[in-house]
């Protein structure tokens, strides 16, 4: 009996510690992307769906933008559904989702036509164009969107902590596909 007792023990204390040695991979992130679905660049959030799997679907939102001193500015808000295949830290990411966007582009209208007042000492435009906007795709206007996809390389340390990736993300629109567009990101794993 007393054999047998202790290997029960041993069997629940040998369970335990295995389980005590592989800790779930973190399954929430927080990175900052160059390039990718924000396209310039964004701040991100991402999570899996099954908080206890990583190897699971999960979702990222970000925000991205600039503005400069000209008057142009870019708000981007790339949303995906993505997952992840593979064994920490090394895990292929696969993912689809849509970027909405707006721009305010300062030569949007040009003057096609026009004549020189003598008195007013100014330029009279009599025909606006409009020129198309384009960021690696022409857009017909703003707001708009565009879909993307997501193929890549994440590095996820098992225990969290920095975390970094590489991604080809096709992109697309009503104007036209665009499959090398890419992105690399940097992060925080948690």
């Amino acid at each position: 009996m007393k054999k047998v007792l202790i290997a029960v023990f041993t069997i629940i204390f040998s369970n335990f510690a295995l389980a005590q040695e592989s800790p779930t991979s973190p399954t929430k992130a927080v990175f900052v992307e160059l390039g990718g679905p924000g396209l310039p660049y964004s701040f991100n959030y991402d999570f899996r769906f099954d908080k206890e799997n990583i190897n699971s679907w999960g979702m990222r939102i970000g925000a991205g933008g600039y503005m400069v001193s000209d008057g142009d500015s870019f708000f981007s808000l790339p949303i995906m559904v993505n997952r992840l295949y593979g064994k920490g830290p090394h895990y292929f990411e696969l993912g689809f989702g849509l970027t909405f966007f707006a721009f305010d582009h300062s030569a949007f209208e040009y003057c096609m036509d026009g004549y020189f007042d003598q008195n007013s000492g100014e330029y009279i435009c009599t025909n606006f164009g409009s020129d198309p906007y384009n960021f690696i795709l022409d857009v017909d206007g703003s707001p708009s969107m565009m879909g993307t996809m997501n193929f890549g390389y994440r590095r996820v340390p098992v225990d969290g902590g920095f975390t970094w990736k590489v991604n080809l993300n096709p992109i697309y629109n009503n104007n036209g596909f665009w499959p090398l567009f890419a992105g690399i990101g940097i992060g925080y794993a948690f």
